[in-house]
């Protein structure tokens, strides 16, 4: 039984992930200073305030943390305020979600100051009880502490909350833990894709799926099987109604 849920914002619910593979890149050129190959993919499992820690050590930066991070924000913020969408499906399963009564936070590596103002463009902030940010509880999410904390507010121990990820890593480090975990594609994480799909309890190659997953979970009625055209053997998201 599902009563608290946990969404992921980027990769899960925005379709932002691009921004993110030339943020520390762009910061960098801005100073005058050339990133190395794959800077986006050493810093993919680092919160902001942790990556603002790496760019200022791997290239000595005379700036503190602060200032690191503000830049940053300073360099995809546009893209927040004006541009970042939602991927497919989202508000349909968050109208589904709230007529169910399952409470909902975010939890994401964000700042709070870029990522509330997409969320309020986009008109589905109202649809989350708490948002919960990497910054605020000071580590990333290669550690639990930003699900225990939205469990604790959701006031549900997390074989009852389902944490909803794109990321390889954080989709583990809940799982490892104790939550039920909702694997969501996202192009960004194909590298990952094989295994986030055995390690999540749930894998949705499309967020339109979701309504599979919220019938299976949430109506008991509800029969999960493999429809007789289905291609992919043992797809755990395949429900039809019983």
């Amino acid at each position: 039984m599902i009563k608290g849920a946990i969404i992921d914002l980027d990769g899960t619910i925005l379709d932002s992930m691009s921004i993110w593979d030339k943020a520390g890149e762009m910061f960098l050129y801005n100073l005058g200073i050339e990133a190395e190959p794959g800077l986006s993919k050493i810093m993919f499992c680092m919160s902001m305030i942790e990556g603002a820690e790496f760019l200022r050590n791997r290239y000595r930066l005379d700036m503190d943390v602060e200032a690191i991070v503000t830049g940053i924000n300073h360099t995809i913020e546009d893209f927040y305020f004006n541009h970042v969408q939602l991927k497919e499906g989202v508000e349909p399963f968050l109208k589904s979600m709230r007529q169910a009564g399952i409470k909902m936070v975010a939890a994401t590596s964000c700042d709070r100051q870029v990522i509330e103002k997409a969320l309020v463009r986009l008109e589905i902030i109202d649809y989350f009880d708490k948002l919960f940010t990497c910054t605020e509880i000071g580590v990333g999410k290669e550690k639990p502490d930003i699900y225990l904390a939205a469990a604790e507010h959701l006031g549900t121990c997390p074989k009852e909350t389902w944490v909803f990820e794109d990321a390889l890593y954080a989709i583990q480090t809940a799982r490892d833990v104790g939550f039920k975990t909702v694997g969501i594609f996202d192009a960004s994480n194909i590298d990952n894709i094989d295994e986030i799909k055995t390690t999540s309890d749930i894998y949705l190659e499309e967020l339109n799926d979701i309504n599979g997953w919220f019938k299976k979970h949430l109506y008991p009625r509800t029969t999960c099987r493999k429809t007789p055209n289905s291609n992919t053997a043992g797809d755990k998201s395949s429900c039809v109604p019983g």
